[in-house]
């Protein structure tokens, strides 16, 4: 009897056994069925959540240069947020009727270079090249005159895709979170101010994670298939190609017009400014030209004041409206301002603005425009500032 009760006892724990390695092993195999999933939402969470710290970070960061939309400022810095930046051609038709024409050239350009060749081929080469240079010509042409008010601004539609046009063969993210990193120093070539670099390894202000993450919330800007020619006529600035002659150009023009002698740059002493500016009468028209990016400074510069200064509400910067207003009955009250003139605290704004940081603000704003201006400039834009009330 009682070997019995013992078999039996060991007969159900077995069984009890048996049972919970069963339900382990099927609970193991839906938990390795289901991690594909669940890793996969969590990575789609980790990107969201990537995407949303960069934009703040690049709110806070990168706006004065290449605007509040990621769509650029004129003169100061390119889009993002542009289908050419992310290589998207609205003509593939034609795009690929010119690499077809060219690939052809190319053939028999090296046919014609072959010793081989009789002098015969050679001229109905030569011809087949000149129809192939007139077709391309023509193609252009069409494509162009499609988009005439986008060309004008400086968008070229034969080179749609940034990343091609600069010989990049990585991934457009590494170009992005490179460019972040390292900066672009010799953009100063054909830009008023380079890209500077923001990551802590090369002296600048950001972690690797706040770079990632700006790079993660350029990316997403990415519509495929979907990008309109609305989204290209939405773009402020187009990128520059490091080839351009503008700025070479823009500094002989500079040059011819001064007599040779180019102007005095303001600098950043406030009191040798204010003293200096005495002997010009400011233009407040031009002054708004200035200000709104419709005109250069007397170095080539264009300022592109608005993009941050909006003129009826606070954008990244105070509002435009009621500028000398402010400064005379607000920042003049506070202590570190004894003694000024509204004049002497706008100057020193837009030559030293980490002088001052007005409450609520970053310290966003360019420190370079002392380098920038002349002072006929400088007093164009304070004439222009005292009509915005």
């Amino acid at each position: 009897m009682f070997e019995r009760m013992l078999i039996g006892r060991i007969e159900n724990r077995v069984t009890v056994g048996l049972v919970s390695f069963v339900l382990i092993m099927v609970f193991l195999g839906w938990a390795a069925i289901n991690e594909g999933g669940r890793m996969q939402a969590f990575q789609v969470m980790e990107e969201a959540r990537s995407i949303e710290q960069g934009a703040m970070s690049f709110a806070a960061n990168c706006t004065s240069c290449h605007g509040l939309d990621g769509r650029g400022l004129a003169g100061k810095g390119p889009a993002l947020n542009n289908p050419q930046f992310f290589g998207h051609d609205f003509f593939p038709e034609i795009t690929r009727q010119i690499s077809t024409l060219n690939t052809e050239k190319t053939l028999i350009t090296t046919e014609r270079n072959d010793a081989a060749t009789t002098d015969a081929r050679k001229a109905e080469i030569d011809a087949r090249i000149t129809e192939i240079d007139s077709e391309i010509a023509t193609l252009n042409a069409d494509r162009e005159a499609q988009i005439p008010d986008l060309i004008a601004k400086g968008y070229d539609p034969a080179r749609f895709n940034r990343l091609t046009n600069l010989g990049w063969v990585g991934t457009r993210d590494s170009f992005v979170l490179t460019t972040l990193i390292h900066g672009r120093p010799v953009s100063v070539n054909y830009w008023p101010q380079p890209m500077a670099a923001w990551s802590q390894t090369a002296g600048g202000p950001l972690r690797m994670d706040q770079l990632e993450d700006i790079t993660a919330y350029i990316i997403n800007w990415d519509k495929g298939d979907e990008w309109t020619l609305d989204d290209l006529y939405a773009v402020q600035q187009f990128a520059l190609e490091p080839v351009d002659g503008a700025p070479l150009e823009e500094q002989i023009r500079i040059l011819q017009e001064s007599g040779g002698v180019l102007p005095e740059k303001v600098g950043t002493n406030v009191q040798e400014i204010v003293a200096n500016l005495a002997e010009f009468t400011g233009d407040p028209v031009r002054g708004d030209a200035l200000y709104h990016g419709g005109q250069t400074s007397q170095f080539g510069n264009t300022l592109a004041c608005s993009g941050c200064h909006i003129q009826a509400t606070n954008g990244t910067g105070p509002m435009t409206d009621g500028t000398l207003t402010r400064a005379s009955t607000e920042r003049l009250n506070e202590s570190q301002f004894a003694g000024y003139t509204a004049e002497q605290y706008l100057i020193e704004s837009i030559v030293n603005p980490a002088a001052y940081i007005v409450p609520g603000y970053s310290n966003v704003m360019l420190a370079t425009f002392g380098d920038q201006l002349s002072y006929q400039d400088l007093a164009d834009l304070l004439a222009y500032l005292e009509t915005t009330g």
